[in-house]
């Protein structure tokens, strides 16, 4: 499949090859697309972020091409609660790649313990994963410089969302940074709508020191009451 009017650039399901590209990929455009002065260590990065879509999933997992070459993914997972979590692939790095003492990540995964203790005395709960029957799959897309605002991400999304329509999944859910305005947007223009107020994320922090938050973003795969009564014509 092709965006239309996007010589070049191709969109195809995932295959094994595509691991180390996709990996690649997610350290170059992590944190908005700054990830190394945060986490240093590509390895755990990618594992953390990729390795369960790659390994336990691929049939979920898009990728784009240009010019025979991977330059953007989507890493989809249809039942969240079935998957390996983020926090159990952190528990494993902690030991596999020492990311509490390795310097590169060290900073990083201290500062974030810091930061749940004191939101937690404050009063503000961090992110927590979203366990709900609405919205049982979520997503990861990233995409290099190379292939952005061609419609890219769109056609991606959209494929996504065609797949869960034929699986018969209720829903999606996908969260990203409340400051990654681009990322929002782009959400927002194939039906996904903001879920609750955007939480403080532990250990990430902007190059100025101040702090960054997680937005929850979520769609149904059949509108809701109010929006299908208003998309009807009225007589």
């Amino acid at each position: 499949m092709a965006p239309g009017g996007n010589g070049g650039i191709t969109i195809r399901p995932y295959e094994a090859p595509d691991r180390p590209f996709v990996r690649r990929i997610c350290f170059e455009t992590g944190y908005m697309g700054d990830p190394e002065w945060q986490w240093r260590d590509r390895e755990s990065y990618a594992d953390l972020f990729t390795s369960y879509y790659t390994d336990d999933e691929p049939e979920s997992a898009l990728v784009v091409e240009r010019g025979g070459e991977v330059a953007g993914y989507l890493l989809g997972c249809i039942d969240s609660q079935a998957a390996r979590s983020e926090a159990a692939v952190f528990g494993r790095l902690m030991w596999s790649r020492w990311v509490v003492v390795r310097p590169s990540t060290a900073p990083f995964v201290w500062r974030s313990f810091a930061d749940v203790i004191r939101d937690r005395l404050d009063g503000h709960p961090g992110p927590a994963p979203v366990r709900d029957h609405r919205w049982p799959a979520h997503l990861h897309i990233d995409l290099l410089s190379s292939v952005r605002g061609q419609g890219v991400g769109g056609t991606l999304l959209r494929t996504w969302q065609e797949r869960l329509r034929r699986l018969g999944v209720p829903g999606c859910h996908v969260q990203t940074l409340a400051e990654n305005r681009r990322a929002i947007g782009a959400f927002q223009s194939v039906g996904f709508r903001l879920m609750g107020s955007a939480a403080p994320a532990p250990g990430l922090r902007t190059p100025t020191g101040d702090r960054h938050h997680v937005q929850v973003l979520v769609w149904e795969t059949e509108p809701r009451p109010a929006e299908r009564s208003a998309a009807q014509p009225r007589g």
